[in-house]
């Protein structure tokens, strides 16, 4: 009997293939080959050798070049026939960015008659106005009910300075990272009714100001803090205001100089046993100086040829935006050009708009492109455009992103920085799989029936300590539900440094790649079913 049944699975195995597999087989015709040919290394480098220019400036979020970036893209868009997706029939999404610049002179921290410096023993974090009075501890200031979780038990902050700590370095989307054991669906819950991050939870508990201490991790960046504060902070006002995280609450990040002298006398148990007061008295003052900013992604569409399968889209993006200028870098190079980080892929999708607008016949499904601002930010740009996308976002079935598919490793080097960098037939591929298993077929199908690149899979890991599935603009696509691969040539010694110049790009590598990925899109416009999402993004991936 089971001889019998072995036989006749695999039988079955072999001559009816699933439905998963017919969908996602790829042969690639003589014809789409050809589309591809379009995209040639010249182009890519004439292209690069714009964006990445010194004219640029680097091309941070907002500035000159990254406008004239944008306006650049917009004008070939324009030329080939896109249909502009921005704001008011443009192929701009304007986003307004508040910057606020610290009042240094009016902005002050004491505890008891000692009082520190702003801009070497503490930041302002956020918040304006002014919190006297006594201070207490509040572990990591979060609170969540369904694991009976309260940093604050045993204490009354109201109308308290409160003092928080933890391990490690900030959240990206808090003060302190979740406790541990917390996941993100531990957070699904009513914001400040069944869960509140720390700011939150200090608001709503009557707290008149908070203090982060710096942990030793953060101390030994220190120096890198004091750059960034200095330029005071910036953000999309309306992704602010989305997440619930603006605070009137003056909010300090303090240097272990100054949680010294806050927890002298107390017991070192305390730190991590429970909240408690502290018989000191304590002083902020905030003061911030508000202006206006403008920057932009940019959208376009190409419309789809078949009168159904075009009211969906299949979206490719890239970040046109890099880190600008440091007057204060070593060397006369002051300007981080950002040719492989991510001119690359900028002019990757640009080449991709430019064969698709260039071929004989439309796709099936329209393409959505979208040049992300802001990624160096905080991906900034993609987070703005899945929070308040242009057009209907739902119908987007999958997203390509292009990060970095300029640089190789060359033979014999053995220089340490480029120990992960990718060769010139190889590209990481990192998500194609995490949410849908027929996107990861027809990705990789893709190249298998094309150049046979080396995909190296090594970061397609939830676990993967180099975090990069959360450090690129595919992110916010897969939080929203949408499938995403990303393509990636791994870290080098350029990568943000002002060496990362057009000139050291493998052209003939970003070809291969580029042309690669175009088949990828164009085999998914053309499917019958758009990928099912048949996996739940892995919990590690959901929150950055």
């Amino acid at each position: 009997m089971k001889k019998n049944l072995l036989s006749l699975f695999l039988a079955l195995t072999f001559l009816v293939p699933s439905a998963a597999f017919a969908q996602t087989a790829v042969k690639i015709t003589p014809n789409e080959k050809k589309l591809a040919d379009a995209i040639t290394a010249a182009q890519l480098k004439d292209y690069l050798y714009y964006v990445a220019s010194d004219e640029m400036e680097g091309r941070d979020t907002p500035s000159r070049g990254l406008d004239l970036t944008a306006k650049f893209i917009g004008m070939m868009l324009s030329r080939w026939g896109f249909k502009p997706a921005g704001d008011d029939g443009t192929f701009f999404q304007k986003i307004a960015l508040k910057r606020e610049a610290v009042d240094a002179a009016s902005t002050v921290l004491s505890v008891g008659d000692t009082k520190f410096v702003y801009g070497e023993d503490f930041f302002r974090l956020g918040g304006e106005g002014t919190a006297d009075g006594q201070i207490v501890f509040g572990r990591d200031g979060w609170m969540v009910k369904s694991k009976n979780y309260d940093a604050f038990a045993g204490v009354d902050v109201k109308d308290k300075i409160v003092v928080l700590y933890t391990k490690g370095f900030p959240g990206q989307a808090s003060l302190t990272p979740r406790p541990e054991g917390v996941t993100p669906a531990d957070l699904q819950g009513t914001k400040g009714t069944d869960w509140a991050d720390p700011v939150t939870y200090a608001t709503m508990s009557g707290a008149k100001g908070i203090v982060l201490v710096a942990s030793p991790q953060l101390m030994g960046a220190w120096d890198q803090v004091k750059g960034f504060f200095s330029r005071g902070s910036m953000y999309p006002e309306k992704l602010r205001a989305g997440n619930g995280s603006t605070t009137s609450l003056p909010v300090m990040l303090v240097s272990q100089k100054v949680g010294d002298s806050i927890f002298a006398g107390e017991s070192a148990d305390n730190m991590s046993a429970s909240a408690f007061a502290i018989k000191k008295p304590g002083k902020l003052s905030a003061v911030a100086k508000n202006e206006m900013l403008m920057t932009q992604n940019v959208v376009a569409i190409w419309e789809g040829s078949d009168p159904v399968l075009k009211n969906e889209m299949v979206a490719i993006g890239a970040h046109y935006d890099h880190v600008g200028v440091n007057p204060n870098a070593r060397g006369d190079d002051k300007i981080y050009n950002g040719a492989d980080d991510d001119g690359s892929g900028t002019v990757a999708v640009l080449s991709i708009a430019e064969a698709l607008a260039k071929a004989p016949a439309s796709p099936k499904r329209s393409v959505l492109f979208v040049w992300h601002a802001g990624e160096e930010k905080g991906l900034w740009g993609s987070e703005y455009f899945n929070k308040f996308p242009t057009v209907d976002i739902k119908k987007v079935v999958a997203q390509l992103n292009i990060d970095m598919i300029g640089r190789s490793k060359p033979v014999g080097d053995t220089d340490k920085r480029n120990a992960e960098l990718s060769g010139g037939d190889e590209i990481y591929v990192i998500g194609s799989e995490m949410m849908s298993s027929a996107l990861g077929a027809v990705t990789k199908g893709t190249n298998d029936a094309y150049l046979k690149l080396n995909y190296n899979y090594r970061y397609d890991d939830p676990k993967d300590p180099n975090r990069f599935f959360f450090r690129s603009d595919h992110f916010n696509y897969a939080v929203n539900g949408i499938p995403v691969v990303f393509w990636f040539d791994g870290v080098h010694q350029d990568y943000h440094q002002p060496g990362d110049h057009p000139d050291k790009i493998d052209y003939a590598k970003m070809e291969k790649v580029a042309r690669t990925i175009f088949l990828t899109l164009w085999e998914l416009t053309d499917m019958k079913e758009r990928p099912k999402v048949d996996k739940q993004l892995p919990p590690e991936l959901t929150q950055r």
